[in-house]
């Protein structure tokens, strides 16, 4: 009989949470294999490594039903090592380490070479850059810094991630030829603030200058700007959109709220009127640009009156696009000393009357697509539709473009033309076109 010893490890890398756990993952992975480590994303394996998300109360919830489960596997013998890194550890290690002991090691957010010591491999600074990317192979995310200077009440980030460090632009560059050199056509920009972008490094906000070097990258053809704050917005960001055709028109600039009583509680350092004049000036120096913005309902005092305010407000906004979360009650942060007063029921009727106003608009702004032609590019095929995306839309949170394959070829990860012929709230339906 074989003896565990005897066993080649093959390490299984889950993530779990948003874009930038997905990063982290793929940089951890790229490690392991330049140590000759066999490693595979989200598949068997005996020995596991859980990338968790400790934001909100579902991710959490979420995260530890994953460690859950592969501590029974590795009690039924099923697999050899659970280890378990990324945000929720980062934040409860000790909580988890006395909760859920038969994990073989807890880690944090920035223990990458301890992780990497622990699973039989040595960081290596060199790769900078290198990674094993997990994203259909047409796109890649691109992380330009960590961490959060941002003092926003709700949120655990900065306890989570610490302060922002920006990565300096000749290493992102380098990142994105190696990309591209891949074959990735398509470049979306995460951070939890892109907006501070170069604050620490160049003592200024220098989002358009890594732009401008970025477009300069041979192969990279769209290049996507997502989570961006709307307080000392850098207006030269949109000189560059417009000027660069590489620069997708479509920037994800979370909101939150637009009721002056919560913003200011939230402390996110604007009003309703400086808010809704930043957008206005989006729109003028970018007229075809796609807006993207999340919000949160139920937080803490949001009464009728404000709840108000903010459906009027996405009625006479008409983001093209927009997703909405209920509030969660989290330790640690400022919000966490108001009292959670807002029923989960009147929560989660709010965000659903919320997103009933932005579906209706959504089919609407769809509507006028039809008959015309965007350039889009296929992710992927799935079942008998081919599924693209037009550069107003980003993966997985945003409108699809499906091709009937069953009558039309197009090859995944290629730039196609194609038609819409066909709209509903959040799909496209189209041809391609010569």
């Amino acid at each position: 009989m074989r003896t565990k010893s005897l066993k080649k490890n093959k390490i299984n890398v889950v993530t779990l949470g948003c874009s930038k756990n997905v990063y982290d993952s793929e940089v951890l992975m790229g490690q392991l294999r330049a140590n000759n480590k066999e490693v595979v994303h989200e598949e068997e394996g005996n020995v596991v490594v859980i990338n968790t998300c400790g934001f909100i109360a579902n991710a959490k919830e979420e995260s530890v039903n994953t460690i859950l489960e592969y501590v029974q596997k590795k009690e039924a013998g099923d697999i050899d090592k659970v280890f378990v890194t990324g945000c929720l550890s980062e934040r409860y290690k000790p909580d988890l380490e006395k909760e859920i002991p038969n994990v073989d090691e807890y880690f944090g957010t920035s223990d990458l070479p301890n992780l990497l010591k622990a699973l039989g491999a040595d960081y290596k600074h060199e790769l900078i850059g290198e990674r094993l990317t997990t994203t259909p192979k047409n796109y890649a995310y691109l992380k330009i810094a960590e961490g959060c200077d941002r003092p926003c009440s709700f949120c655990a980030i900065p306890i989570m991630r610490g302060k922002h460090r920006s990565k300096p632009i000749e290493e992102l560059v380098s990142e994105s030829e190696k990309l591209a050199a891949k074959g990735v056509k398509e470049l979306i920009l995460i951070a939890q603030d892109l907006t501070y972008y170069g604050l620490d490094l160049y003592k200024k906000r220098n989002l358009a200058e890594l732009l401008q070097a970025l477009v300069k990258v041979e192969g990279i053809e769209w290049i996507r700007l997502h989570y961006a704050f709307p307080t000392g917005f850098p207006m030269d960001v949109l000189d560059v959109m417009k000027k660069e055709s590489k620069i997708c028109n479509y920037i994800d600039i979370p909101l939150q709220h637009i009721a002056d009583p919560i913003l200011k509680s939230m402390r996110r350092g604007t009003t309703k009127a400086k808010t809704t004049q930043l957008l206005r000036d989006f729109r003028a120096a970018v007229p075809e640009m796609t807006i993207r913005t999340t919000l949160i309902v139920g937080y803490p005092g949001e009464t009728e009156e404000d709840f108000q305010t903010l459906k009027d407000w996405v009625a006479e906004m008409r983001f093209e696009r927009l997703g909405c979360f209920t509030y969660s009650h989290e330790e640690n942060t400022h919000a966490y000393s108001l009292v959670d007063d807002v029923p989960e029921e009147v929560k989660q009727q709010r965000a659903n009357e919320i997103m009933e106003v932005q579906s209706q608009i959504s089919w609407e702004l769809n509507q006028e697509r039809i008959g015309k032609t965007f350039k889009c590019i296929i992710d992927r095929k799935e079942g008998n539709h081919f599924v693209g995306r037009t550069e107003f839309d980003s993966p997985d949170v945003d409108n699809e473009v499906l091709i009937d394959a069953t009558i039309h070829y197009v090859k995944t990860g290629d730039f196609v033309m194609v038609e819409i012929t066909e709209a509903s709230d959040f799909d496209l339906y189209g041809k391609p076109v010569k």
